[in-house]
């Protein structure tokens, strides 16, 4: 499905595919360091072999993953969105976004939160919890659009649990 960011880029958004390996290796390589820590909270220089299938050879019920590529550029991974339900607690899944350094504050990833919210609900998920690096607020922010009320929002030596209720 084509949706455009507040300045009038038109982005792809679809369900991850496991032909889209090698675009997701290069989308890691086009990410700044400040950008990786964000997300993985350490360095992460590339993926393995096992890395990859794990994370493009997802089911769609359990483990669901969209990822963004600009209209004009069809090949180019620019954002992944996924969330992978805990075995513990199926309603609730772990959630992380990226989004690529130039896409970055034009709207994309709460475009993306919004249509992973929709397919996880659709999925009977009902919450999303996530670990960040405590000084990721734009993730933080990112998370309260996404829900109707934030139950956990705890920080310990620096890494933050977020827990929140899906909005309908």
């Amino acid at each position: 499905m084509i949706h455009s960011l507040h300045d009038g880029t038109r982005i792809v958004l679809r369900p991850i595919e496991p032909g889209d390996k090698a675009r997701l290796s290069v989308a890691l390589g086009r990410l700044s360091q400040e950008t990786i820590r964000r997300r993985f909270m350490a360095a992460k220089p590339g993926f393995t072999t096992g890395e990859l299938r794990y994370l493009t050879e997802v089911d769609g019920h359990n483990h669901l993953a969209l990822v963004a590529l600009p209209a004009d550029d069809p090949e180019s991974i620019v954002a992944v969105a996924r969330c992978v339900r805990l075995p513990d607690a199926p309603d609730t899944a772990e959630f992380a976004i990226v989004v690529g350094d130039a896409f970055q504050g034009r709207g994309l990833g709460t475009l993306l939160a919004r249509e992973l919210t929709a397919a996880a609900r659709a999925a009977g998920i009902r919450r999303f919890a996530a670990t960040m690096l405590g000084d990721n607020d734009p993730i933080r922010r990112l998370m309260r659009t996404i829900t109707a009320h934030l139950e956990v929002d705890r920080i310990d030596r620096g890494v933050r649990e977020v827990v929140v209720d899906l909005a309908a």
